[in-house]
């Protein structure tokens, strides 16, 4: 083991003991005596499904955030709609995808451990193999979520748009319980995946009174975003890659930024907060240094808690 992997590990256990003292249940050997393999066999269904499909860890570590940024991380992004519109089908969270990779992965660990692992654990184990398939660090990832009972697409609201400015950033991860390093250590999620133009169109169309295009954004990108991204007959699809080493987990979109040539408002926006633009050239200079800080935030992140029960379908509540 290299000795950021060590730091990073050390890190992530100090924090984890931090959750556990401030009363939360869950813990690092939760499925020690129940399930010991489950974590192997999501890493083995999440590098199998990447072999076949380069989008899928993006997918799956979206939809991980997606799913704690509302009522906690409980797996409620995973229920269909029934009698109501469900999280998935919620503005936001209609381009989710890879769900059958949760879906395999649950059918796996219940022919072994029947009625004992929660989807929302299965979800959080599934984002952090995403990071490492790519690239990216590991972390101890904190078990014991259970699965909540309602998802409602009228809530996806509370989600961070990519629209959103520094103050409005802040609220909402502050509301979480997640700190201004929390923000930008887990806005690096950006560096993997693909955005359709609906998320940055507001930035190279009709900006504001005085401007067409978005003055921060670097015009070479402004004007390859509008060829792709026109107002009238755009292909259905249309979007640009996160950053051009989409499917790697690297510190590439800390560099993009502060060249002025990120995406989303959202991510233009962590230079205009004197202590976010530090930690943007903190991690554009040291890829350990987001790494570290990339791991602790999503232990944070990630339990966040919610949920009374354990699925036996991650797609209905039992």
């Amino acid at each position: 083991m290299s000795s950021s992997s060590a730091l990073i590990l050390f890190s992530s256990l100090l924090i984890f003991s931090l959750i556990y003292s401030q009363g939360n249940a869950l813990s690092s050997n939760y499925y020690e005596n129940t399930c010991p393999q489950v974590e192997d066999i999501v890493t083995q269904v999440v590098t199998e499904a990447t072999k076949k499909d380069k989008t899928v860890p993006a997918a799956l570590l979206r939809m991980h955030f997606h799913d704690c940024f509302i009522r906690g991380c409980d797996a409620s992004v995973l229920l269909n709609s029934k009698k109501n519109t469900a999280e998935k089908d919620g503005p936001p969270n209609v381009s989710l995808h890879a769900f059958y990779v949760i879906d395999s992965a649950k059918k796996a660990i219940e022919a072994r451990c029947p009625g004992i692992v929660s989807c929302a654990d299965i979800l959080a184990f599934a984002a952090r193999d995403s990071v490492v398939v790519s690239g990216g660090p590991s972390w101890d990832v904190p078990k014991g979520r259970k699965d909540g009972r309602t998802s409602k697409a009228s809530e996806t609201i509370q989600l961070p748009a990519p629209t959103f400015n520094i103050n409005q950033l802040q609220q909402s991860f502050s509301q979480r319980g997640l700190s201004l390093e929390d923000l930008v250590a887990l806005s690096g999620g950006h560096t993997l995946g693909f955005s359709h133009c609906s998320s940055f169109i507001n930035r190279i169309h009709n900006f504001n009174n005085t401007h067409d295009v978005d003055p921060t954004l670097h015009p070479t990108l402004a004007a390859t975003l509008k060829g792709i991204c026109p107002l009238k007959n755009r292909a259905k699809n249309a979007g640009s890659p996160m950053d051009p080493s989409s499917t790697m987990f690297d510190n590439t979109y800390y560099k993009l930024i502060l060249q002025n040539k990120s995406l989303f408002s959202s991510d233009q926006a962590l230079l205009s907060n004197p202590k976010t633009k530090n930690l943007v050239s903190d991690f554009a200079s040291s890829k350990e240094a987001f790494f570290k800080a990339f791991a602790n935030s999503m232990i944070k992140m990630s339990s966040i808690n919610g949920g009374q029960e354990v699925r036996k379908d991650c797609r209905v509540a039992n």
